[in-house]
């Protein structure tokens, strides 16, 4: 199961936050909390907060929802940075005229997600994904041998001329 935290309109421009939130991806939520408390980005103390959010609604699920979730197997599954509204402001230019600018602003959103037993995350697994895993190199097989037979015919046929 994924637990999220969202922050939405936030005063930073989405390519910034990014910087951030790839430090963090596929970590356990221990480490990744260790990594934000020491990275020296402005962002950072609020992709912190966000984690620690998402973080407390595990437990709240875990204690009025009755979900069963191992917090030390925890790890940061999607961390996304996405475009909010953009400001349109204007700045003063030498002669009379104005230069437009724009403030960007990001939605930052985290979700967690437990490990499995062996390390990786639990996933349902998909009916006929198997056997079209298995047909494929079977294909393969087949159209090697056609074109095999192709190339050998076509030498039998320029030998006898």
């Amino acid at each position: 199961m994924e637990y999220r935290a969202e922050a939405r309109f936030m005063r930073v421009s989405p390519q910034k936050a990014r910087l951030v939130l790839d430090l963090i991806k596929g970590r356990r939520v221990e480490d990744a909390l260790n990594t934000l408390a020491f990275t020296k980005k402005r962002v950072a103390p609020v992709v912190e907060k966000l984690l620690r959010s998402a973080l407390e609604n595990v437990n709240y699920l875990n204690a009025e929802k009755g979900a069963d979730v191992d917090v030390d197997n925890l790890y940061v599954k999607r961390a996304v940075a996405n475009d909010g509204p953009r400001m349109k402001r204007i700045r003063p230019a030498p002669m009379g005229r104005a230069f437009r600018y724009v403030r960007r602003i990001a939605h930052i959103e985290v979700a967690l997600a437990e490990r499995g037993k062996n390390g990786k995350e639990a996933l349902a697994t998909v009916v006929g994904e198997e056997a079209a895993a298995e047909k494929a190199p079977a294909k393969r097989a087949v159209a090697r041998k056609v074109i095999a037979t192709k190339k050998k015919a076509g030498k039998k046929k320029a030998v006898s001329r």
